[in-house]
């Protein structure tokens, strides 16, 4: 690709380099993607968020995890910053922890169009039990 390629690539993202704002629930975060420099091979890109947070939906109490996402991009790469807020705004939102990495995966996917898709979410124990759940695409 060439530098001016390169140059569009950057100036089209809007929230990498910005003041942060955070979104108070994920349907008001925007995930932001740019072009796979390399559509012709398959790698995988993964990330992970070792803060995640989120509130019980019965209890309002919060609830903590794991978010792992590993994917195969396709023409578009997820934005870390993107992801990373809103991956946050989760923190004042009621959801199941199944509901939560379905939901996840179904966003992300949406915003990329992936080759294949994986998300697993592992929960800080509450009363005495702790739950993974791992749901994938492709």
């Amino acid at each position: 690709m060439d530098e001016a390629a390169g140059g569009r690539q950057v100036r089209d993202l809007t929230i990498l380099g910005t003041t942060t704002e955070y979104p108070d629930c994920p349907e008001r975060a925007r995930l932001e993607t740019f072009a796979n420099r390399h559509p012709d091979r398959d790698y995988w890109i993964v990330f992970e968020c070792p803060e995640f947070t989120s509130l019980c939906p019965v209890t309002n109490q919060p609830d903590f995890g794991r978010i792992t996402i590993r994917y195969i991009a396709d023409r578009l790469c997820l934005e870390s910053k993107a992801l990373k807020l809103y991956l946050f705004s989760f923190r004042n939102h009621n959801v199941f922890h199944e509901e939560a990495v379905n939901r996840i995966l179904d966003d992300l996917v949406a915003a990329c169009r992936p080759r294949k898709m994986m998300v697993e979410g592992d929960f800080n124990p509450r009363g005495g039990i702790s739950i993974k759940v791992r749901c994938r695409h492709g």
